[in-house]
């Protein structure tokens, strides 16, 4: 695919992502968005996400986000790329989405089936839809911004180069952008291993009262509605909990539910080795994501989802 061609007879073009955006659909979409501009200088060009967390607040672009609740206002965009996400999961963009008159969608889930859009370019075996756009845009056009937003969206999604998902090709890609000469490092410590103090004692709290099944090879983190009003959490003050209960010796899956609303759960499954496809368990729950990463939102008292999903991540540690 190139992008440029798909989008340069159109005048008013939308990005957008997923609810609760990461760092890779949040470095997609303003990746593309400042490559779409430097292409199209005439067009008008916008992206809709919901509010980054702070760890964000200093990537290029992070401005020139739309996050307001209701875009029925808006005058329908005459193309519409859906980024890192079926567009189902684009909450209020959706409308957006709908009303376009061309629809695209770029992701590497491999949950999406790829027949949402008008256009699809949905690759699984890519570690990011960042690292899709790197290969959807013209190279000659790349320059430090874009690479950095690019660059930052493969680290998150690969754990900094660390999970499995991680190839070969990646790290060419990844190659490539570091020599536009950003500060990666202040780049990665800002927004992906920083964190304020009430994170880190959110993350502690939440490691003491974690529960463990099936001889430690299952644990599992939770925060209810109590917890979050005891400390006044912020759903960005849970970002990393999930990868740090899986690194835990002997741990093969590892699970963090958290009420993001009164009766309403947010539940981020990690898996360390193949054993566990945690995709296949999010599918169950109308979620989705990776084998090794996935997620979904589900109604269910916290005992009973938490039963449940004790019972069929065992299932496939055992089978």
């Amino acid at each position: 695919m190139d992008i440029y061609e798909e989008v340069k007879s159109y005048q008013r073009i939308g990005i957008g992502g997923h609810i609760r955006p990461d760092g890779d659909c949040i470095g997609a979409s303003l990746g593309l968005y400042f490559y779409l501009k430097k292409r199209l200088p005439e067009a008008d060009i916008f992206v809709f996400l919901e509010r980054p967390g702070n760890s964000f607040r200093n990537i290029p672009g992070i401005e020139c986000i739309h996050s307001e609740e209701d875009y029925r206002d808006w005058e329908a965009m005459d193309v519409f790329i859906a980024l890192d996400t079926v567009p189902e999961r684009m909450g209020a963009a959706l409308d957006l989405y709908k009303r376009a008159e061309k629809t695209i969608n770029i992701d590497h889930h491999i949950s999406n089936q790829a027949e949402d859009a008008m256009v699809n370019y949905v690759v699984p075996k890519a570690s990011a839809t960042s690292e899709l756009i790197y290969d959807v845009i013209d190279k000659s056009y790349l320059d430090a911004t874009i690479a950095q937003l690019l660059y930052m969206g493969m680290a998150h999604d690969t754990g900094v180069f660390h999970y499995s998902n991680t190839s070969p090709k990646t790290l060419r890609v990844a190659a490539d952008l570091l020599e536009y000469g950003f500060d990666f490092p202040k780049l990665i410590d800002e927004t992906f291993y920083e964190k304020t103090y009430l994170q880190n004692q959110i993350l502690g709290r939440i490691i003491l009262d974690s529960r463990r099944y099936l001889d430690g090879r299952i644990i599992i983190g939770a925060a209810d509605y109590h917890f979050i009003k005891t400390y006044d959490a912020k759903k960005e003050d849970f970002e990393g909990v999930v990868n740090q209960l899986r690194i835990t010796e002997g741990v093969e899956c590892a699970v963090f539910l958290y009420e993001k609303e009164k009766g309403c759960f947010k539940c981020s499954l990690r898996a360390s080795s193949d054993l566990v496809d945690v995709a296949k368990i999010a599918v169950e729950f109308g979620g989705g994501g990776h084998v090794r990463a996935s997620g979904f939102d589900a109604r269910m008292e916290l005992s009973v989802l938490e039963d449940k999903l004790v019972e069929m991540i065992s299932k496939q540690i055992t089978a």
